[in-house]
């Protein structure tokens, strides 16, 4: 696979901690608002640029994209990020809770994701891609990274720790206590040693950012049907990090439902056991399901312990059929909850599982229905995705999260 190294803008080291931020799609509207009041200087305000607006305007409307390019500007006239024009790598680590995950900023090959070279595993939504689409074009500039993953390689995982002895160029804690630490990586000799060492991996696989990703490919799209004899343009790559899979954290990827679809708890827990699940007693304590095929379930201000029984009915060759995520769907969110589509059913949210059983059971509220699942693992996103097939909406939740901001590839 091609993963080739960068020009980009980049904060000043001494920016970098004020400056950087969470990404645009862990927010909603309010909370994107709230966040850029109490953090102006913040690159989130570049990210959902209809913060500098009204919250009635239209948060699509060619003046917001038009606010994000002229603040990207205004950042780089007044010296906050800095244009450093040598191809280099960055090396990108992320501590949190004794944990670390070690990656290589670079530029992924558009067309190693049209032919499958860099897997996916979910559907995107056109709307969301238009935006990112929107934000792209009117900056110029891909400014948050595609989270992708890779099989460990021996050479790589050596290469980059040799980087990592050298002086960093950020190193700071973030506001969820993740300590984030940057490597820059210039020398031609080195840099000439990770492409080639990459281009010996056969594939990726998209961990997060299936709409970042989606966006700049259309992009990339767009531009090439412009000028399609053009040489490579700077569009045909896009801002990724790459992660050996073995360093990464997946956390559960919790549900939660608005209403009981009309039944009693009663009648809930007779249709879920006549789904093939042994329901547990009632207990005042959360459940945090320990393994895959047990869940918890929160109704009627009791947890309870669900465990899928009928583990002969699922198919040994289809990864899907067997991930807790598609089991609960098809066989208790659908057929009883009424949940048919959960990429569009409002009475369907999804809690990821860095946010503890409190949150759960508020969201929840009186009528509620939740479900705690254990996580999906990186062996089962792999399994989905070299089969050629979709996860559930909402499977996986990793942490740390990236930061954007710290690296803005011009195109």
């Amino acid at each position: 696979m091609r993963a080739e190294p960068i020009c980009c803008y980049r904060p000043r080291p001494e920016a970098a901690p004020t400056f950087a931020s969470l990404p645009y799609d862990v927010f909603d509207r309010e909370q994107a608002r709230a966040y850029v009041e109490s953090h102006p200087g913040s690159f989130l305000a570049i990210d959902r640029p209809e913060t500098a607006f009204a919250a009635d305007h239209d948060m699509y409307a060619a003046d917001v994209y038009a606010k994000a390019a002229e603040l990207i500007q205004g950042a780089a006239r007044e010296g906050t990020i800095l244009k450093d024009e040598t191809p280099c790598y960055y090396i990108y680590r992320l501590e949190q809770g004794g944990r670390s995950q070690t990656g290589v900023v670079c530029a992924c090959a558009v067309s190693d994701y049209l032919d499958g070279t860099i897997k996916r595993h979910e559907n995107t939504r056109r709307d969301k891609e238009r935006d990112r689409i929107e934000h792209i074009e009117a900056t110029g500039a891909q400014t948050g990274p595609i989270f992708l993953t890779y099989r460990d390689e021996f050479a790589l995982d050596l290469l980059v720790s040799l980087a990592t002895t050298a002086t960093p160029l950020y190193d700071f804690t973030d506001e969820q206590q993740v300590r984030q630490t940057v490597w820059r990586v210039a020398r031609p000799s080195a840099v000439e040693a990770i492409r080639e060492t990459f281009a010996h991996i056969p594939c990726a696989y998209i961990a997060d950012g299936h709409h970042r990703a989606a966006s700049a490919v259309a992009v990339a799209k767009r531009r090439r049907e412009a000028d399609p004899d053009a040489p490579e343009m700077a569009s045909d790559l896009f801002l990724s990090v790459l992660f050996p899979a073995s360093q990464l954290s997946v956390l559960a990827y919790n549900r939660v439902v608005a209403d009981a679809n009309g039944l009693s708890d009663d009648e809930l827990v007779s249709a879920i056991e006549a789904a093939g699940f042994a329901v547990g007693e009632k207990s005042e304590d959360a459940v945090n399901p320990d393994g895959q095929l047990a869940f918890g379930m929160y109704h009627a201000g009791s947890w309870r312990r669900l465990t899928f029984a009928r583990t002969d009915e699922l198919p040994e060759d289809d990864p899907v059929a067997r991930l807790d995520t598609q089991i609960l769907q098809e066989r208790v969110l659908a057929p009883i909850l009424g949940i048919g589509d959960p990429r569009s059913d409002a009475r369907i949210t999804f809690v990821g599982g860095i946010d503890g059983t409190d949150e759960l059971e508020r969201r929840a509220g009186a009528d509620g229905v939740v479900f705690s699942l254990f996580p999906t693992t990186v062996d089962q996103l792999m399994a989905v995705s070299d089969a050629g097939l979709l996860m559930p909406p909402k499977s996986t939740w990793f942490e740390p999260k990236l930061r954007s901001g710290l690296f803005i590839r011009r195109i």
